[in-house]
C-alpha cells in the first residue's frame, strides 16, 4: 500500500491500530494544521467532533507516533510539535522571533542526508535538523507573535534596545 496516497483508515489498519473516531479526527486535523503543538490539536479536534478529553488527544498522538503515522518534532524552548509529514528525513526552520515552523526539505545526498564528523560506531539512519532565524515577517518588522503556543525566544538585543529607551517624568 502506497503510504501517501492511503486514507487515514487504511493508514491506521495497516499499523496495526484500531480506527476510531478520535484517531481519524487527529489525522485529518494534523493535514491541515501542520507543526501544531497538543494543545491545538486537541482544540481542533473538538471543533470537529465535540467532546474529546486531552489526554485522548495525547494517547492519540503517542500511538500515532510510535506507529510512524505522526512525527513529533522538540525544538528547544518551544513546546513539542506533531505533523503529518514523517519517514522522510525532512528539517525544519523555526523563527526564534514568532515561533512559526516550516518544513526543509533534504536536498544533499541520500537518508540521513547529513555526515557527522565522525559515527562513533553509530549506523545512523536519520539526521533531525532545526535551523533557526527569522521568517520573513519578522524579519521584515511585522509585529505580534502569529504562534501563541510558541513564546518568543529571549534575544539580548531586546533588552539592549530597551535600556536605550529614556522616558521624561
Amino acid at each position: 500500500m502506497d503510504q501517501h496516497r492511503a486514507t487515514p483508515a487504511e493508514q491506521l489498519r495497516a499499523a496495526g491500530l484500531r480506527v476510531t473516531a478520535s484517531r481519524l479526527a487527529v489525522l485529518d486535523w494534523l493535514l491541515e494544521h501542520p507543526h501544531a503543538t497538543a494543545e491545538q490539536v486537541s482544540a481542533g479536534v473538538r471543533e470537529r467532533i465535540g467532546t474529546i478529553s486531552r489526554q485522548a488527544v495525547y494517547d492519540v498522538l503517542a500511538a500515532c507516533a510510535d506507529a510512524g503515522l505522526v512525527r513529533q518534532i522538540e525544538p528547544a524552548g518551544h513546546p513539542a510539535r506533531f505533523e503529518r509529514r514523517s519517514g522522510d528525513n525532512h528539517h525544519h526552520l523555526i523563527c526564534r522571533h514568532c515561533g512559526i515552523i516550516e518544513d526543509a526539505d533534504c536536498v544533499v545526498g541520500a537518508r540521513p542526508c547529513l555526515t557527522p564528523n565522525g559515527d562513533q560506531g553509530f549506523d545512523i539512519d536519520e539526521a533531525e535538523v532545526m535551523f533557526w532565524g527569522r521568517c520573513p515577517a519578522c524579519r521584515d518588522g511585522a509585529t505580534g507573535y502569529r504562534d501563541t503556543a510558541a513564546p518568543p525566544r529571549y534575544d539580548q538585543r531586546d533588552d539592549d534596545r530597551r535600556a536605550h529607551v529614556t522616558t521624561e517624568v
